[in-house]
């Protein structure tokens, strides 16, 4: 969304103004940081809508940073997305782990990074609809409030989290497939990687505790909600 606020942290001087010039050509309101301490003082200020993060800085790695982010309750909600030179899987899945909404390799298409940026800006954004509360056993699932509890203690769920909940949540009786999720949880038609999902969810299971096995993995096709367990919401 337009007139949105990002939070660039890159140590990169050519990359950081590449990315501030181009972002601020798409109408959004940038700030900078080249390291990450600076950049974890901006955050602790004043959230931003979105955060672009470059996993290697010289004061801390990016995965320290994005820990701290969804450590703190003022910061654990905003959007994450990951820049790095390096292109192994353990490099990705490591980023998922700690909380990252996206992934981006260096050497990157800018065209391509201004649409993950959207589709991470429009992912966050508050739901229109005006649905009550969802409750499964001991779990509620609040989508005006934007707010997950289990035994009525608020689960810290990401933005991304939140929504693939939901949907796992409207979709009781459905095999989901990844491109399905990749398209209508992140806004993708299929271009990245299954592991963002595979990640996603792993990590949704573990915030879940003892409501974890509501996901079902489909072996060789996706996932579903275990219907049979834990009923309708």
């Amino acid at each position: 969304m337009s007139g949105e606020r990002i939070l660039v942290v890159e140590d990169d001087p050519d990359i950081l103004e590449l990315l501030r010039f181009n972002l601020e050509e798409e109408g959004y309101r940038v700030e900078t940081a080249m390291r990450a301490l600076d950049g974890l003082d901006k955050l602790r200020t004043r959230p931003p809508g979105l955060l672009i993060l470059d996993l290697m800085l010289p004061d801390l790695s990016g995965i320290e940073v994005c820990k701290r982010l969804r450590a703190a309750e003022a910061t654990s909600r905003v959007p994450v997305l990951m820049l790095t030179a390096k292109g192994e899987e353990i490099d990705r899945v490591v980023g998922f782990e700690v909380g990252a909404d996206d992934y981006v390799t260096k050497p990157f298409s800018v065209r391509e990074l201004l649409l993950r940026v959207k589709a991470l800006l429009r992912r966050a954004e508050p739901g229109t609809a005006t649905t009550g509360p969802l409750h499964v056993g001991a779990l509620v699932l609040d989508p005006e409030a934007h707010r997950a509890q289990v035994d009525g203690k608020e689960l810290p769920l990401t933005a991304t989290e939140f929504k693939l909940l939901r949907y796992f949540l409207d979709h009781p009786t459905r095999l989901l497939t990844r491109d399905q999720l990749l398209e209508k949880v992140w806004g993708y038609a299929g271009d990245i990687e299954s592991r963002t999902v595979d990640a996603h969810v792993r990590r949704l299971r573990a915030k879940l505790g003892d409501y974890g096995d509501l996901v079902e993995t489909v072996h060789g096709a996706g996932y579903r909600y275990n219907l049979s367990k834990y009923g309708e919401p």
